[in-house]
């Protein structure tokens, strides 16, 4: 249908643009090189796309990048080598440490983490976790605590809230079928091939500087070859646990650290920082 309307053309803007000066800004962040250009698969809002960059952050600080291996595990970050610009093993599930042993004892100056998650560590790998601390191996052990298995759609873990809700557990973890939570960086700190053990969390910006803290000591302290460090890190599994991003932030602040205070639980004795990192 045709009408007497006019379609007025639009007036042309003669507004100038101000130009970006670079040298009028301070860059504040930058994503490390040590993370290779690609999309990480985590589900939105997981802890472990941040951890992987604190991680490689640390590497690039430190410029460790050729020095570094890490072992990657079975469980949700089974593709850690897919995302860490660095040199990185396979392992069969739970057998990271022991992986780790091999690598450290074959080529002791590197510098060796490994990367793993609650079925990983607290569950299969347990054994070989503790033997590995028990004899002091010069590693990092990085246990990423986040209550259930993610990969396998959210069962009950060892490291599990009493009372919390998982595929296995619809009505609760009851501790009188399936026992307490493990805690497992405060079973490690009792053996004496630990050196360093720290629990951390990435909920909020300041948890987050002070883990990126905790990992730089742990990476660190290997120039020392005093033990084992052991970071665990609790962080949020949004899918599993059927959350919002901000709600298992939230939740983490308001339940999962009551179970597993946060802090360094075991800290290296001042005479055994003296030997090199007073040369630095």
């Amino acid at each position: 249908m045709q009408t007497n309307e006019q379609v007025l053309p639009l007036p042309s803007l003669d507004i100038a643009v101000p130009g970006c000066q670079e040298d009028e800004y301070e860059l504040v962040y930058h994503k490390p090189s040590t993370l290779v250009e690609v999309n990480m698969h985590y589900c939105p809002g997981c802890a472990h796309s941040l951890v992987h960059k604190l991680l490689m952050e640390v590497v690039e600080d430190m410029n460790i990048q050729d020095k570094t291996i890490g072992i990657a595990p079975v469980g949700c970050s089974v593709f850690a080598y897919d995302y860490m610009n660095i040199d990185m093993q396979e392992a069969a599930h739970g057998r990271a440490a022991a992986v780790a042993t091999a690598v450290k004892r074959l080529m002791p100056e590197k510098y060796v983490f490994t990367y793993q998650g609650d079925g990983d560590l607290a569950s299969i790998g347990i054994a070989e976790t503790l033997h590995a601390i028990n004899r002091g191996e010069n590693i990092l052990i990085v246990f990423m605590n986040n209550a259930v298995y993610g990969m396998t759609s959210g069962q009950m873990a060892p490291t599990t809230l009493t009372g919390m809700k998982t595929t296995t557990t619809p009505n609760g973890r009851e501790t009188s079928l399936s026992g307490y939570p493990i805690k497992i960086a405060e079973l490690m700190a009792v053996l004496p091939g630990s050196f360093y053990v720290s629990r951390q969390t990435v909920h909020n910006a300041a948890a987050v500087r002070k883990t990126k803290k905790a990992l730089e000591k742990a990476i660190k302290y290997q120039d020392l070859n005093k033990g084992t460090c052991l970071v665990e890190i609790i962080g949020n599994c949004p899918s599993n646990w059927k959350m919002t991003p901000t709600e298992s932030s939230k939740f983490i602040e308001e339940e999962m650290i009551k179970t597993f205070p946060v802090g360094d639980i075991k800290l290296p004795k001042a005479e055994d920082l003296k030997t090199k990192l007073e040369e630095n």
